[in-house]
C-alpha cells in the first residue's frame, strides 16, 4: 500500500495549534492507516489504496477546512520523493558550515521559467536560494528572524501556497520511515 507524507502549512504557528493526535484521527476518519504525526508542526505520515496524489490533496484540505475552520494547504510526496528530497545537496559544503538555517519549501507544481527568476532574484550575500523538482532550497547565513526572507514571502512573489521544514526534520524523517 503506497506511504505519503503530508506536510501541514498553518498547523502549530500564527494560534493554530492543534494536537497532532487530533490531526490523526481526522486522517483516520479519511481511511488512512498507519497514520502517524511526526513533531508538532504538522508532518503526517499515512498510508491509502489511493494512487492518485491530487485527490488525496484535495481529500485532506477539504476534511482539515471543515474540521478546523481554516485553509490548510497540503502537500504530499512519496517514499521515493522524500528519499530523493533528503539526498539532494545544492549547496556547498563550506555554504552549509556557514549557514544559520538550512530548509526546505514545498509547493505543488515546478517553477515557470519566470518564477524561477523571481526565486533567483532573492539572493543575497545572507540568503541563497535553489529550486529543484517541487521544492524550493533555502540556505540563510543569518538566523531566519534575522533574514528578510520568509514563507510569506516567497508565497507573494511565487502567488502559490508552500510550506517549510528544516533540513534535519526531513533527514530525520527519512532516516525513520525509509533509510532503515
Amino acid at each position: 500500500m503506497p506511504r505519503y507524507f503530508a506536510f501541514l502549512r498553518a498547523i502549530n504557528v500564527g494560534g493554530h495549534n492543534v494536537k497532532m493526535q487530533r490531526l490523526c484521527s481526522l486522517f483516520e476518519e479519511l481511511s488512512f492507516t498507519n497514520v502517524e504525526a511526526f513533531i508538532a508542526s504538522g508532518n503526517l505520515i499515512f498510508e491509502t489504496k489511493s494512487r492518485s496524489a491530487r485527490t488525496l490533496k484535495k481529500q485532506i484540505e477539504e476534511q482539515l477546512h471543515a474540521s478546523l475552520g481554516y485553509e490548510v494547504a497540503t502537500f504530499l510526496r512519496t517514499d521515493k520523493e522524500l528519499i530523493a528530497i533528503s539526498k539532494y545537496g545544492p549547496f556547498s559544503d563550506s555554504d552549509l558550515r556557514s549557514a544559520s538555517a538550512n530548509c526546505i519549501g514545498f509547493v505543488d507544481e515546478p517553477l515557470s521559467a519566470d518564477a524561477l527568476k523571481v526565486l533567483n532574484s532573492l539572493n543575497t550575500d545572507i540568503d541563497r536560494f535553489h529550486f529543484h523538482e517541487r521544492e524550493v532550497y533555502w540556505l540563510s547565513r543569518a538566523r531566519q528572524g534575522e533574514s528578510t526572507f520568509s514563507n510569506a514571502v516567497l508565497e507573494r512573489i511565487l502567488k502559490r501556497k508552500s510550506t517549510f521544514r528544516g533540513v534535519n526534520t526531513i533527514t530525520r524523517l527519512a532516516a525513520k520511515y525509509l533509510l532503515r
